[in-house]
C-alpha cells in the first residue's frame, strides 16, 4: 500500500510527460518493494502530484531560486532494506530529473529530494482495519505466484 506524493513548482515537469513520470514513480517503488507488478498492485499503489505556485516555495527563507522537488515516499516500516531504499532513492531521482528535463549530474539535480517514511505496524489503515505487514508480505506473495503461473 505505498504511497508517493510529489510536490513541484507549476510548470518544473511538463504536462506532456506527467502521465509517465506517475506510472514510472509507481513502478519503480513497486519493484524496490519487491512486490508483483500485477494489476493488484498497482490498484493499491497511489500517486499524488502536487503542483504549487512559484511564490509557496522559499529558498533560504526567500522566494525565488530554480525550482525544487520534494518526493515523499510512504510504506510500511520494514518493507525496505537500507539497499532498497538506496536503490528507490537514486531511480526516483533519474525519473524526476529526466521528467523536468534537468542533467542528472548538474547543480541542480540537488534540487530532488526523497524522503522516504516508514509507518509502523498498526499505524496504517485502509477499509476501516489496521493494515499488518505480515498480511500484505503474504498477499504479495500469493499475488507473484498467481503471475508466474498466468
Amino acid at each position: 500500500m505505498p504511497m508517493i506524493d510529489v510536490t513541484a513548482v507549476r510548470g518544473s515537469i511538463p504536462d506532456a510527460v506527467r502521465p509517465q513520470l506517475l506510472d514510472e514513480l509507481a513502478t519503480i517503488l513497486l519493484r524496490w518493494e519487491g512486490a508483483p507488478d500485477t494489476e493488484f498492485f498497482r490498484e493499491i499503489s497511489w500517486v499524488y502530484f502536487h503542483e504549487i505556485d512559484a511564490t509557496q516555495l522559499a529558498v533560504g527563507g526567500r522566494a525565488g531560486g530554480s525550482p525544487r522537488f520534494r518526493v515523499e515516499i510512504t510504506v510500511p516500516a520494514g518493507a525496505l532494506s537500507a539497499r532498497r531504499k538506496e536503490g528507490l532513492i537514486a531511480d526516483v531521482h533519474t525519473a524526476v530529473v529526466t521528467a523536468a528535463g534537468l542533467d542528472p549530474h548538474s547543480p541542480q539535480a540537488l534540487h530532488v529530494w526523497t524522503l522516504i517514511r516508514e509507518i509502523p505496524e498498526g499505524s496504517w489503515g485502509a477499509a476501516g482495519a489496521a493494515v499488518r505487514f505480515e498480511a500484505l508480505k503474504a498477499t504479495s506473495a500469493a499475488e507473484r505466484e498467481k503471475a508466474r503461473t498466468t
